[in-house]
């Protein structure tokens, strides 16, 4: 297999952005200094003044003893680590500088319920040799095309380890860097997701997931992408009203010259469609309407509705390392509360955020009027998203609990939690410690023609 980045252009792209300006990459002298004094993703080495947040030592990149193989339900490698201290609605207010404000609006909306327990930092992200190799060469390579539509001379790692350039150029990269994080070749998954009424009932909708980030495809280059990120499936499987349907999307690149291609296929028609409200603010009917299409993935899709402004670092409290929120054989019951998920399988650690700001553009429609995202400066996991409605009112908080799958090696969201302050209600996606395995991830590389629409309503049926 040949796993480093080639440099040719896609032929797409390249016709597409003729007219639109291009933004130019560090220098070598810069990137040089991945793997030094930054990490090979771009963070800091160093830990911070205080000793809170520790130097990065390489990352977690060997599974515990009694790991097997992929799709295990993870063991915890850090069995002894205690909640060094607790935060509630009563003591937020000697945390208040590292809390974003949809946590503290959490904590005000249900302070009976709600706590943080704060466990010591671990910095575990880490990628292969060669995600950092290519990381290291798109450093100097990729741009941004048009208005952020797009990018351009990156392949197989990170396109923007070193952000460079203004607070709107900067923005663009750092969500740029969530879209195209690293999170294996090939995954496969049964998993379920949930509504929560306000009463704390609910309804499971299970599905079989399977994604190929092309993107990162060792077989391919930046010429091979075709405007594809990744390629992704999914078949419904319970409950009986909705088994059956299938989805099927191809994540563009670039989605403003060629918007995300999705096709559905009806059980009860036998029939596959076109789904071209895949995007933006289209409601999600599984999570009952607590998710729209642009929040999947904490956020995807095209970023032209929105104005960008990169807002700093920030030192925050942030969910990570939550494998005991995964574990096999843990119920929903015990995962799902009535307003929130429970807080006390959950673990949150002292990090350095990257903060960015998407303010609605005027003419522009989305149910969002600004959305601030809070990315992790090792993984670029968007782990915290505050939304606020037209009105300016905060409106909801989405919440995304990573851990470091040590088998790829790299860090990736466990469950991701949308909570509706308004309707007091909320959304779970990744459910599955009630299923035998968890991501199986895999170097399988598939014929394109698997991912084709031709092949849904065949597959659907078996």
């Amino acid at each position: 297999m040949m796993y480093n980045k080639n440099t040719l252009l896609s032929g797409l792209l390249a016709l597409s952005v003729s007219a639109v300006p291009a933004y130019a990459a560090v220098s070598q002298s810069e990137a040089a200094r991945l793997g030094t004094e930054l990490t090979p993703f771009g963070s800091p080495k160093a830990g911070n003044a205080a000793g809170t947040i520790p130097a990065w030592d390489g990352g977690l990149t060997e599974p515990p003893a009694g790991y097997r193989e992929s799709g295990q339900h993870h063991i915890n490698p850090f069995p002894d680590d205690e909640v060094l201290f607790t935060i509630t609605a009563q003591n937020m207010d000697q945390y208040n500088e590292y809390l974003t404000d949809g946590v503290r609006a959490m904590f005000d909306t249900y302070p009976t319920t709600f706590q943080i327990p704060v466990y010591q930092s671990r910095r575990t992200h880490a990628v292969p040799d060669w995600v950092a190799e290519n990381t290291r060469d798109n450093a100097t390579s990729a741009d941004i095309v048009g208005e952020g539509a797009g990018i351009e001379g990156a392949y197989g790692g990170y396109p923007f380890p070193i952000l460079h350039g203004n607070d709107e150029e900067k923005a663009w990269q750092v969500i740029w860097n969530h879209l195209t994080r690293w999170r294996g070749i090939y995954v496969t998954r049964r998993s379920s997701e949930v509504a929560v009424q306000q009463d704390g009932d609910y309804s499971l909708v299970t599905s079989q997931q399977e994604a190929f980030f092309n993107y990162y495809n060792p077989e391919g280059d930046e010429s091979t992408l075709d405007n594809v990120i990744f390629y992704y499936l999914s078949f419904t499987q319970s409950p009986p009203r909705l088994a059956g349907g299938a989805i099927l999307i191809h994540e563009t690149m670039n989605q403003i010259i060629n918007p995300r291609n999705g096709w559905g296929y009806n059980a009860g028609q036998r029939r596959v469609r076109r789904a071209p409200n895949l995007g933006y603010d289209s409601p999600i009917a599984a999570s009952d309407n607590l998710r729209t299409a642009d929040d999947t993935d904490i956020f995807n899709g095209a970023l032209d509705r929105y104005n960008w402004t990169y807002l700093g670092k920030r030192e925050i409290y942030i969910p990570y390392n939550n494998y005991l929120i995964g574990e096999k054989g843990l119920s929903y019951d015990d995962i799902l509360g009535i307003s929130h998920i429970n807080p006390d399988l959950t673990r949150w650690e002292l990090h350095r955020v990257h903060v960015v700001e998407a303010t609605l553009k005027q003419g522009e429609r989305h149910i969002y009027g600004k959305r601030r995202f809070y990315v992790d400066e090792d993984s670029w996991n968007t782990v915290l998203l505050d939304q606020y409605d037209g009105r300016g009112e905060l409106w909801r908080v989405t919440m995304g609990l990573p851990k470091n799958y040590y088998e790829l090696p790299g860090v990736w969201t466990v469950l991701d939690v949308y909570h509706d302050l308004q309707a007091r209600r909320y959304h779970v996606l990744g459910l599955d410690t009630e299923e035998p395995n968890t991501r199986v991830f895999t170097d399988k590389i598939p014929n394109r023609r698997y991912f084709s629409p031709a092949s849904l309503r065949r597959r659907s049926v078996r």
